[in-house]
Order: C-alpha cells, then structure tokens, then sequence
C-alpha cells in the first residue's frame, strides 16, 4: 500500500510539473509573438511614414476635442508643404530655436537633457531637453502626457526615425505637425493664419516668430508677439545664419 502511494504522489509531482512547463512555454511563446509582432508593427509604421505624409495626430484630435468640449468649433487647420516647398529661413529657425545640434546628433541632445534634469531638480519650472527628432517621435506616435512609458517609448520611436528617416524627413515632418496655435498645425497653415500667405515666402522675422510660440502655442500669438516671445524671435533671428539645413 506504501507503494502505490508513494508511486501516486510521483504521478502527480510529475502532472504538477508537465502543466506547468505546458504555461510556462505557452507563456514564453506568446510572449515571444508580442514582441515580435510590436517591432514588426512599430518598424513597418515608421518605414510606411517615410514615404506617406502622417494623415493625424492623437494631439490634433485630443485637441479638436477639447475646443468641442468648452463650446468652440472643431478645428484642425493643416496643409502639408513638402521639404523644398518650406522656406529656408523657417528651416533655420527651427534648428537655432529648437535644436541647435541638429544636423549632428543621433536623436538625443545629452548636454540639452542633463541641463533640462538639472533644473528639473533645483524645483524650478519644468523644461524638456527634447530634440526635434523627440518631439517628431511624441506628435507623430504618441500622446503628449508625460510619463516614464511614454518617454521610453518616445526614446524608441526616435532611434527608428534617426535609423529610417533622413533628416530632411524628420525636419519636414516636424515643420508639417507641430501645434503652432489654437487649431493650427504646420507651417502652412499657420503661415496662413498669422500673416496671411504662404510657408514658402517666410521672412527672417516671421519664421522666427513662429518657432518662438512653440513652446506654448495655444497661449502665444506670433502676429501679437509678447514681449518675451518678441525678444526670443530677435535672439532666434541673431543665431539662424549660424546653422546649416538638410540638403
């Protein structure tokens, strides 16, 4: 009688330990499919985008929504201009406001970032240290709300874009999505909207104008300049013949 309870306690140590390599290989083999399937999705997503021009972004519809919300007109204000159609001058001021390294670096501005963590860290107003490439990767993937998930996945976007795009892409992307006011994306557009003709025939001052709002567009206006955006148009204006452009 030992014997066979003894045999029977084998028999089901050994059931025991067959169902769970059954999960755990079931497991390791979704796993697996997941991963797989997120970098053949992610990677073909952004190879698609080098040759189609994004249609929309979750920001444009978040914001779209948000004006329904407090009773204004649903407004998304785009119109695409391909690279060589974007004024030089606009190009220039991009880079001198926004991303001084540009040209040069992978993706990640380290000095820009160690500076942002920096004063992140004295309890001072919160700043990024995002690149151009970062901010393409957040507007064209991505949500705008801040979190360790997004910025990992915003990191991963940027290597790809870095990887696949050229940087006349990348420039041409940013200068045709980002938010540049109530309503208004692109430089088209929001050529259109301030000054009343088109991203081809920007002047020095105008382009500057226009990066100088970004970091808050939906409070600053490029044709009634504050004060502060005016001088940081006029600093704008002073570094733009110091930077090249993607040729």
């Amino acid at each position: 009688m030992a014997i066979k309870r003894t045999s029977k306690r084998k028999n089901s140590i050994k059931k025991k330990k067959t169902n769970r390599n059954k999960w755990l290989n079931l497991i390791k083999k979704w796993t697996l499919r997941l991963v797989v399937g997120f970098f053949g999705i992610t990677i073909t997503w952004v190879l698609l985008l080098t040759f189609i021009n994004p249609p929309l972004t979750y920001l444009q519809v978040k914001r779209a929504f948000e004006r329904k919300a407090v009773g204004k007109e649903w407004k998304i204000d785009k119109k695409w201009l391909d690279y060589d159609g974007l004024s030089d001058n606009l190009k220039r001021a991009a880079i001198a406001g926004e991303d001084a390294y540009f040209i040069s670096h992978n993706g990640f501005d380290t000095k820009a970032i160690r500076k942002a963590f920096e004063r992140n860290q004295t309890g001072k107003s919160l700043r990024g240290g995002s690149t151009i490439s970062q901010q393409v990767a957040k507007n064209v993937f991505l949500w705008p709300q801040r979190s360790w998930l997004r910025k990992g996945l915003e990191a991963y976007f940027t290597v790809l874009i870095e990887a696949f795009w050229s940087k006349k892409r990348i420039l041409e992307v940013y200068l045709n999505v980002i938010e540049m006011g109530q309503g208004v994306y692109g430089a088209e557009a929001a050529t259109h909207y301030y000054f009343h003709k088109s991203a081809k025939s920007l002047t020095r001052k105008e382009s500057a104008l226009i990066i100088a709002i970004l970091p808050s567009p939906q409070k600053w206006d490029a044709k009634r300049p504050s004060a502060y955006v005016n001088r940081r148009a006029n600093s704008i204006v002073r570094y733009m013949n110091y930077y090249s452009i993607p040729e």
